[in-house]
């Protein structure tokens, strides 16, 4: 029986042996049918992601196709050639007695030339008169001065394209007094709208306190929309900063590189600190004035402030302009 135990034993431990120390027994080789199969898959993943590429690849081209289309229709429509044609057509048209017969493609150009007149006429109006008042009624029967409000819109052109107006209304709250107050407005919170009426629309005094200022409407409006001005001025600025290192509309940008920009945002609500951040971990932070003039420029890296490359950064420019210019160049 001990005999019987230890050759079974033995047995044993030789076949864990030979489990142990030669595994290749146990292992199954891939067979070439999974092996072209696992190669076909990787060729069709290769092949999809090269075919949505072109498809992203062809619709922007259509988008611009499509752009380019209708800005040279827009610019044969305006020609001065092709509304004579179409007052003189016109003019014969309607010194014929009898109707002609419709044309819908010469009424359709009709159309258009009508609708880009009325389009270049409102541009033209809101490109020079960028600041216009009118009157508002305003229908709650408790409101102060009989509910007369004052309106002013205020125009702003960025980027090539007008934006949408900014509106302030003002009513007279005052017993006794013309001055002006801010009823309701729609500018951002980043415009010091209350200091500029403070200083431009003080509200009247009593007869025993003298020193009296007497309010300037113009001044005020003139101050408030070039402060709106500035501030889209400097979010242009941060949007150029973006494209010229390729983060905005642009393929330039290197996202395997270390040195590559990885963010450039704006760090407060005023847009007059810019904050820049690398791929390497690198921050950086950009003061600039109300016009766009550089105030201070600090790179920080992993071993403390990083001199070298707020030199290769900032260089000799003076403006923000000047900044993304070097860094579309680098």
């Amino acid at each position: 029986l001990d005999a019987s135990i230890a050759s079974s034993t033995w047995i044993t431990t030789s076949q864990i042996t030979t489990t142990a120390f030669f595994p290749t027994h146990r292992c199954e080789l891939a067979s070439p049918s999974h092996a072209r199969y696992i190669m076909s898959a990787e060729s069709q993943d290769a092949a999809a992601v090269t075919l949505n590429q072109e498809i992203n690849d062809l619709r922007a081209k259509v988008a611009s196709l499509k752009k380019e289309l209708k800005l040279q229709a827009t610019a044969l429509i305006s020609s001065e050639s092709t509304r004579t044609v179409l007052q003189v057509d016109q003019q014969k048209r309607s010194a014929l007695a009898p109707p002609s017969e419709s044309n819908p493609a010469r009424d359709q150009v009709l159309s258009r030339s009508k609708a880009q007149d009325a389009h270049d006429q409102q541009c033209l109006y809101r490109t020079c008169a960028t600041i216009t008042t009118f009157k508002i009624q305003d229908p709650d029967p408790n409101a102060v001065d009989r509910g007369h409000v004052l309106g002013i819109r205020i125009e702003i052109m960025s980027d090539a394209r007008f934006r949408r107006p900014y509106y302030v209304m003002l009513n007279r709250p005052y017993k006794e007094s013309r001055c002006l107050r801010v009823h309701r407005h729609t500018v951002p919170p980043c415009i010091p709208l209350a200091a500029l009426a403070a200083r431009h629309l003080p509200a009247p005094k009593s007869a025993n306190n003298g020193g009296q200022k007497t309010q300037d409407l113009s001044r005020f409006v003139r101050t408030l929309r070039r402060e709106i001005v500035r501030f889209h001025n400097r979010t242009a600025v941060i949007s150029d900063l973006q494209k010229a290192a390729g983060l905005r509309g642009s393929g330039n940008a290197d996202e395997d590189s270390q040195q590559a920009v990885a963010s450039i945002t704006a760090a407060d609500i005023e847009a007059k600190q810019i904050s820049i951040e690398w791929a390497d971990g690198r921050a950086g932070r950009l003061v600039m004035s109300e016009d766009g003039q550089i105030q201070k420029l600090v790179v920080l890296g992993s071993a403390g402030r990083d001199r070298e490359v707020t030199r290769d950064l900032l260089g000799d420019s003076r403006r923000v302009e000047d900044v993304a210019q070097r860094l579309a160049s680098t």
